[in-house]
């Protein structure tokens, strides 16, 4: 938020520079994140009198104009302006004179008429939207002949972009700054512009209006005052520019009315025409379930019961604390205003304001609290300024309604606490603190006190509250060093933090970077990864106030990430290799029709072996079955045996896709992820020349590392068996070798041996071939099987009974034994 300097000057008197203050309020919790000067480079700029306005010799497109810039100084000054007449104050930029963005100007040949320097429009000042562009800024004709620009209207005027933080919404003015200033200055002085003196309004209205309404809770207060015969027109010179400087545009003196009070108190206002009310009373109520009123920006809004109304007569014209209606605003021919000054409900509001995608300046301050009691004194400026600017009649009472709305309560500071937070603990000192920042003290003068805080300040809640505004008065750079005690028990990062950074040391040491991506995605991202109707990744969860259109979903898959990733890594013309994964949390609905949703923690990976033909390792290029070592090694150093076997993703390539799982006790496994080569129709719409490969694991089930079991070597030698079998090829030769070993494990159990049933010490397949002598449409595997004991030897009829056990078991699975 932009605060003017020459406007906090009218409400406190501060001996002190805009640096002063800047690095005060910063060093107080109240960010300056910059100070700014509007004119730029401007000099040499001053007052001048068209003295004669004569139409050039030659050129009738031209105007040749004397000038009187004060002192017995004259000028000729060559213009096409048709705006000014004789008599005029314009702004005068003589020859060495230097506009806002650094043009110096001189003197310059007009078809044979010398020109020295030139008048000057609002936009040549830097202040385009003060005035009409095409023409020339036309003084109030009280201006100084002679006097420097920057010293008149507020141009030479500091900013300061002051970050408010939420809790703070009386800063969110030019006096909410003077009372911040206030108080870290004591010996400042608040000052009251005279338009802030209380109006006399004593005239009953002239116009017959009925009652104000209020059913709607959400509306604390609702004012309304009436300005009757008002001139529509430009605002003041110095009004126009500050408002431009504070970021707003100057429109109409009835409206720049309500935007400059709003700016100056905090108080946000509206005008409306009262001609085109729909009918003589005011009613706030909630919007009816998908009512429909267009707003100001000429934008149909479609409402829910969340969001106010003010209606007139039953229809809506205005969505309350947001933006006015477009029947009722302020137009050329408008002769009486009605003058709306309200509060409303900050979480109503912000509601409205975020679903709508409305960011107003009302809607920014209501959002974040405005004080109640400030709309009779904003409507009685407001008024005031109507007067002054619109020539209008205001001496009219308003009308007004209330709801209940909360008061401050009083909250307690003990020198205890004061003592433990900020090692200081003078009540005293720290009372003349809290007191000048608006607080009041009510009661107790010992060792603990009692302060009501104002009605602006809803902020100061608790002890601690109290205790921050000494704090950030003193300097927390002046507390006193303390080294820390220690604490009553170890602190834990936790199992999930503890799992991430383990992942993330092995996928490094793997030669993977760490991506981070956002976890929007756009609401179309499950069509192109051509996931089902019937897959809860097709159903992503939508954001009602979405950062961008293409960011309006919430991620069910790590994966589009990391493909859009690769997408701008390679337009930005990397051409080498690509090994990248991101840990992250995604989103998934419980059902595909319902509302709740469960978060899943998961480490995704994307392998591409880059597009420069040039690369000397040939042969030696990533593959599915590369990135397959990276996946087994990520498990295996959690202690898990994986699991692959055949799987299906919709957008991976048929051939080249694995489920990826992790052996439990007693032969089960349990699937963790995927890992397959993107479909190579997804690459071609990527523009990707090559394979991609990825990955996707779920990161709870490898939370709880598992430890490995240490057994003594046994002494005993041991009794090596081979077995070879005929295997269909209608499944996957993984998918063949697990069914096989938990076959042969189930098997190869001895009862009595004193180590839990297990004789079988390991399982091997040493060979897979295909071809002659094996039938068509088979293959053979042979696997070498080692029976041991760790407390004696076994004798051969033992290990013949056990392997026996095996064939049979085999046999009777459909294996077919050679």
């Amino acid at each position: 938020m932009f605060v003017s300097w020459e406007l906090l000057k009218d409400f406190i008197e501060l001996d002190i520079s805009p640096e002063e203050a800047a690095e005060r309020l910063t060093l107080s919790g109240t960010e300056v994140e910059s100070m700014t000067r509007p004119e730029g480079k401007l000099k040499g700029v001053v007052v001048a009198r068209i003295e004669t306005l004569e139409k050039h010799p030659t050129d009738g497109h031209l105007f040749v104009a004397h000038l009187n810039s004060g002192g017995g100084r004259s000028h000729l000054c060559v213009t096409s302006a048709r705006n000014m007449k004789q008599g005029d104050l314009v702004f005068y930029a003589g020859a060495g004179s230097v506009l806002p963005d650094g043009t110096e100007l001189g003197m310059r040949d007009f078809a044979g008429v010398e020109s020295a320097g030139m008048m000057l429009s609002a936009a040549e000042l830097g202040l385009p939207d003060v005035d009409s562009p095409d023409g020339l800024l036309i003084l109030p004709s009280d201006a100084p002949v002679g006097t420097e620009a920057t010293t008149l209207y507020h141009i030479g005027d500091t900013l300061l972009d002051v970050s408010i933080t939420p809790n703070r919404g009386d800063l969110l003015s030019v006096v909410g700054v003077a009372r911040e200033l206030k108080g870290l200055f004591p010996d400042s002085t608040l000052t009251l512009p005279y338009w802030l003196r209380p109006l006399e309004q004593e005239k009953a209205w002239t116009e017959d209006f009925g009652a104000i309404s209020l059913p709607d809770k959400g509306c604390l207060c609702y004012r309304l005052g009436l300005a009757t015969g008002a001139k529509m027109g430009p605002s003041p010179l110095t009004a126009r520019v500050d408002l431009c400087h504070l970021g707003m545009r100057p429109l109409v003196n009835a409206v720049d009315v309500t935007n400059y009070v709003m700016l100056t108190l905090g108080q946000p206002l509206h005008a409306f025409d009262l001609n085109t009310l729909p009918a003589r009373e005011i009613t706030v109520r909630a919007a009816h379930e998908g009512e429909v009123m267009t707003t100001l920006d000429g934008k149909e809004r479609t409402l829910t019961p969340q969001d106010m109304l003010i209606t007139s007569g039953g229809e809506a014209i205005a969505l309350a604390g947001v933006m006015g209606g477009q029947q009722t605003g302020i137009n050329d021919d408008t002769h009486t205003v009605v003058v709306e000054s309200a509060c409303f409900s900050p979480v109503r509001v912000g509601h409205t304001s975020r679903r709508l995608g409305i960011s107003s300046e009302a809607a920014f301050r209501f959002s974040r609290t405005v004080d109640p009691t400030l709309s009779r004194t904003a409507l009685s400026a407001s008024l005031t300024l109507m007067r002054e600017w619109c020539g209008a009649e205001v001496d009219y009472r308003p009308l007004a309604a209330e709801n209940e709305y909360p008061a401050p309560q009083p909250v307690t500071l003990t020198k205890k606490k004061l003592s433990t937070y900020l090692s200081w603990d003078n009540m005293d000192e720290a009372t003349k603190i809290i007191e000048g920042f608006g607080i009041r003290h009510t009661s107790g003068n010992g060792d603990q006190r009692t302060f009501l805080p104002p009605t602006w300040r809803p902020d100061i809640a608790i002890e601690e509250d109290l205790i921050e505004e000494v704090g950030r008065f003193r300097g927390y750079n002046d507390a006193p060093s303390r080294l820390p005690g220690e604490p009553a028990h170890r602190a834990d990062i936790g199992a999930p933090t503890r799992l991430a950074a383990f992942v993330r040391q092995v996928l490094i040491a793997r030669g993977y970077v760490e991506v981070m991506t956002y976890s929007f995605l756009p609401e179309d991202f499950p069509s192109w990864l051509r996931l089902a109707k019937d897959d809860l990744r097709a159903h992503p969860l939508t954001l009602a106030n979405p950062i961008s259109r293409d960011q309006t979903a919430m991620r069910t898959t790590l994966v589009p990430g990391l493909l859009m990733s690769l997408k701008a890594t390679l337009a930005s013309g990397w051409r080498g290799p690509v090994r990248a994964f991101e840990q992250g949390r995604t989103f998934l609905r419980e059902s595909i029709d319902s509302s709740a949703h469960v978060e899943i923690d998961r480490v995704a990976g994307l392998v591409f072996n880059g597009s420069d033909p040039r690369t000397p390792w040939k042969g030696q290029e990533e593959d599915f079955y590369s990135v397959k070592a990276d996946v087994i090694a990520l498990i295996e150093e959690r202690g898990f045996r994986p699991v692959f076997v055949p799987g299906h993703e919709p957008f991976a390539h048929a051939g080249q896709t694995a489920e990826v799982r992790i052996a439990l006790d007693g032969g089960e496994s349990q699937r963790i992820g995927w890992l397959a080569r993107l479909k190579p129709a997804l690459e071609q719409e990527m523009d990707v020349s090559g394979p991609v490969c990825l990955f996707e694991l779920d990161l709870a089930p490898l939370e709880e590392a598992k430890r490995p079991a240490l057994h003594p070597v046994s002494s005993f030698p041991a009794s090596l068996r081979d077995i070879s079998l005929l295997v269909a090829n209608d499944r996957g030769q993984d998918a063949v070798a697990a069914d096989i070993a938990a076959v042969v494990r189930e098997a190869a159990q001895a009862e009595g041996t004193g180590t839990n049933g297990e004789i079988l010490e390991s399982l091997r397949l040493f060979d897979v071939y295909e071809g002659k002598g094996i039938p068509e449409g088979f293959r053979s595997m042979a696997y070498s099987l080692s029976y041991r004991l760790p407390d004696r030897t076994l004798k051969d009829e033992e290990v013949e009974a056990i392997h026996g056990r095996v064939r049979e078991s085999l046999s009777q699975r459909g294996y077919s034994i050679r």
